[in-house]
């Protein structure tokens, strides 16, 4: 699940409170108009028809209410969303069977069912909602055809059994093919949209993060810069008196410390100055393979590993990219060790490397360690935001920088106590610097 992406349950919530809204007014307006039409022409008020549009319009108007007081408590809203789209079917069924099924003018509206069901379902579950309509009009027209039901007050003339057998089988095909043909092109429309949102959340989300590290790298890359300075000197000092007085163990001790935690922090602030003010790119063609399997080497020589994290690895070779090799080893290590550090105990750390369209090289590196929620996941790439008691949260901050100076991208999704997977997409590069096509 990726992280930029953790908005939809909102949203599905205000598109069925529209799709509540536009059934009342879109149902009471046709089918008031009906009822206007017909008092003005030779049924009484209280004729069969004009009872059971009645009928349908309070129906309508109570299934809503139970629609709103629901739709707070209910969690799982497609199922809901599917549970009201089906039973729209079934109202626009019955207001056909009212008008006369065949030469009803509201036929159009199973189209109108399976649109807004695009928008709320995904393709396979629309197909499925112009099925079902399909089914239903076949149904009506077919039990009226052989004068099994037959609707009130309509005229002899008008009703299906006075319709030639094949015009009755061709509006039936014609019903059939344009739910259909509804149904692929507004779920296709549909699934362009949802992807291009996707798209435009990914980006906004990468330009706020590239802004707040813009604004933290200006102000304090000069302060540690300052720091750096009389840390080496105090450090320094420290080593000298150790040297010049007189053994004494517990001084001895505390100098030692000192030591510890001035390298400590000297390496904090090295980090920072590397974010802030990443060392100017020394491009070249890398082979991608062949660096990645020498990171990899290494890292399952690290002592961190104590040989208790399996790695296996998936790699097409003959990929290449433009980039500084010490960044891109730099990129690599960082993502394995948080990976490392990620599993507590046994555990594996799967490396897999393709091609792509666009042209795009991707790397990925999944672990199935600790995961992590959908809180951490909004800011892992947060200066200073870390999970590990002893991180320090630049090395991610460190890695999305240096990609962002090369103009790729890295991704996450991860899942509490399943694992995460990190994602780097690189522009590939023909070895002598053509793009491929």
């Amino acid at each position: 699940m990726d992280y930029a992406l953790q908005r939809p349950d909102k949203g599905y919530r205000e598109k069925l409170k529209w799709l509540m809204f536009l059934r009342v007014l879109f149902s009471t307006l046709l089918l008031g108009s009906t009822i206007v039409l017909q008092v003005g022409d030779s049924p009484p008020p209280a004729a069969p028809p004009l009872r059971l549009l009645y009928g349908l319009i309070a129906g309508i108007f109570i299934l809503s209410i139970l629609y709103a007081l629901m739709l707070s408590r209910v969690k799982r809203h497609t199922l809901f969303a599917y549970v009201q789209i089906l039973i729209d079917t079934v109202i626009v069924t019955v207001i056909l069977f009212v008008t006369g099924s065949l030469p009803s003018v509201f036929s159009f509206l199973y189209l109108v069912v399976i649109i807004y069901s695009s928008i709320l379902l995904p393709i396979r579950a629309t197909i499925v909602i112009a099925a079902v309509c399909s089914i239903q009009f076949g149904i009506v027209v077919d039990l009226e055809y052989y004068g099994l039901i037959s609707p009130f007050g309509l005229q002899e003339n008008l009703q299906v059994s006075g319709y030639p057998w094949n015009q009755v089988l061709y509006k039936i095909l014609v019903t059939m093919t344009a739910c259909f043909a509804v149904a692929f092109l507004s779920s296709f429309l549909s699934e362009q949209v949802r992807r291009t949102r996707t798209e435009l959340h990914y980006m906004e989300d990468q330009v706020k993060r590239v802004e707040k590290m813009a604004a933290v790298g200006e102000l304090a890359a000069g302060l540690a810069h300052e720091i750096k300075n009389p840390l080496a000197s105090l450090s320094g000092s420290i080593q000298m008196l150790r040297e010049d007085v007189r053994f004494d163990p517990d001084h001895d001790r505390l100098m030692q410390i000192i030591l510890r935690e001035a390298d400590r922090l000297s390496s904090l602030v090295n980090n920072f100055l590397l974010y802030a003010r990443p060392p100017a790119s020394k491009e070249e063609a890398i082979e991608l393979d062949t660096s990645l399997v020498d990171t990899v080497e290494l890292f399952e020589k690290d002592a961190t590993k104590n040989g208790r994290i399996a790695v296996t690895k998936t790699i097409q070779p003959g990929i290449w990219v433009s980039m500084d090799p010490v960044h891109l080893r730099q990129i690599l290590w960082n993502l394995l060790l948080n990976a490392a550090e990620a599993i507590d105990d046994q555990g594996v750390i799967n490396i897999e490397m393709y091609e792509e369209k666009g042209p795009y090289a991707c790397i990925k590196v999944t672990d199935n360690g600790c995961g992590m929620t959908t809180e951490q996941l909004k800011s892992i790439f947060a200066p200073f935001f870390t999970t590990k008691p002893h991180g320090t949260g630049l090395g991610l901050s460190i890695v999305h920088n240096i990609l962002e100076a090369y103009g790729s991208r890295l991704s996450v999704e991860s899942e509490t106590a399943r694992g995460t997977t990190f994602t780097l997409q690189f522009r590939q590069i023909d070895p002598l610097g053509v793009l491929p096509t």
